[in-house]
């Protein structure tokens, strides 16, 4: 009895070391980007400036880096001018009171207020106080504002240049994502046709729990969209992949409006198994053709296209969900209903407008 739980947590720790690789991995080019940036930075404010210990310039550039490709440009600005900021006002103080307690706290306020001024947001704000920080207590030279001024603009120069060179692997994990969750939907289907044939209570449940977490796929969708037009926007290098890109963005509202319906899918047909009721085969086997072509939009995704060519199966699945019997069980009755609107949802994804794929289902059976 013991072994079960043992399976599952040995199984759960499995699955959490392969997402931390795969984590790493997707994040493998960042890392190298930040720390040769890092390096650049120190190597044009030490070797080609001449500057002693330029150590702003590898903190402007890795800052400003992140480890997202969203908003780039406005992060290496950012943290650009709020280390310049924070650096002069603090050199300047330090020049004039000294270091101390109070003097410090005059030093982040001062600092702090110019960011906002400036209208900074929260990522400059944050770098002034830091930096002022940094140089009232760590480095105070006076006078040499001027060169740590200088190291931080060479740290957001070798950032705003890195930040243009970003590899391909952003522009194609929106319409993998996309695969990813049209992919889920199938499967779901799949399940939620063989519950309806054997009526399996337990696994009616097993595949609405399944349903239920999978929530996570639609924000990893979100996110892989949303970089993916930071990338476009910020590298001149990949402007050709625009159109590409905001199409597969646009997706992201069918795809979870599908995975809803799914989920509802699930939700209905683990009801009728929980209450016993009777579910026509036809209704199995339309089910079946949904997952089917599912995987056709998922195929279709995942070659970046726009799963037009997948239509014909939705359409012929729309077709035969009008004909099918009608019972008086509201139960299974709320299945036919269910599985027209992951039909509706899936059109959409293959380029239908909302009310032309409502229009698609032809009336059911009286």
């Amino acid at each position: 009895m013991e072994a079960v739980p043992v399976d599952r947590i040995w199984e759960k720790g499995r699955l959490s070391v392969r997402a931390r690789v795969a984590r790493w991995r997707s994040k493998s080019f960042v890392v190298a980007q930040c720390a040769v940036a890092a390096g650049l930075a120190w190597f044009i404010a030490a070797d080609v400036l001449g500057h002693p210990t330029p150590f702003f310039a590898p903190i402007a550039a890795v800052l400003g880096l992140g480890t997202s490709y969203g908003q780039r440009l406005r992060r290496v600005a950012e943290v650009a001018v709020g280390v310049a900021v924070g650096v002069l006002i603090a050199d300047l103080l330090v020049l004039q009171i000294g270091t101390g307690g109070w003097q410090l706290v005059l030093i982040v306020v001062l600092s702090m207020s110019a960011a906002l001024l400036l209208d900074g947001g929260q990522l400059l704000v944050t770098q002034a106080a830091v930096q002022s920080i940094v140089v009232a207590t760590l480095a105070p030279s006076p006078g040499g504002a001027f060169v740590r001024w200088t190291d931080a603009l060479v740290g957001g120069f070798v950032a705003l240049v890195a930040a243009t060179l970003v590899p391909s692997a952003p522009l194609r994990r929106p319409r993998e994502q996309a695969a990813v969750v049209v992919r889920k939907v199938a499967a779901l289907l799949r399940a939620s046709a063989e519950v309806m044939v054997d009526g399996d209570t337990e696994r009616a449940f097993d595949v609405l729990a399944d349903a239920r977490a999978s929530d996570y796929l639609v924000r990893e969708l979100q996110a892989a969209a949303d970089e993916g037009m930071s990338v476009v926007a910020s590298s001149p290098f990949r402007t050709r992949h625009r159109h590409s890109v905001r199409r597969m963005s646009e997706l992201v509202e069918p795809l979870d409006k599908a995975l809803r319906s799914t989920r509802v899918l699930t939700r209905r047909t683990a009801i009728a198994a929980y209450r016993r009721r009777p579910v026509p085969p036809s209704y199995a086997a339309l089910c079946h053709d949904i997952a089917e072509a599912a995987e056709a939009v998922a195929d279709e995704l995942a070659r970046n296209r726009m799963a037009e060519a997948a239509r014909p199966l939705l359409l012929a699945a729309a077709a035969g969900s009008g004909r099918l019997e009608r019972t008086n069980e509201l139960s299974v009755e709320v299945l036919l209903a269910q599985m027209r609107s992951v039909i509706a949802d899936l059109l959409e994804v293959t380029g239908m407008g909302a009310l032309e794929a409502t229009d698609a289902l032809p009336p059911v059976r009286g």
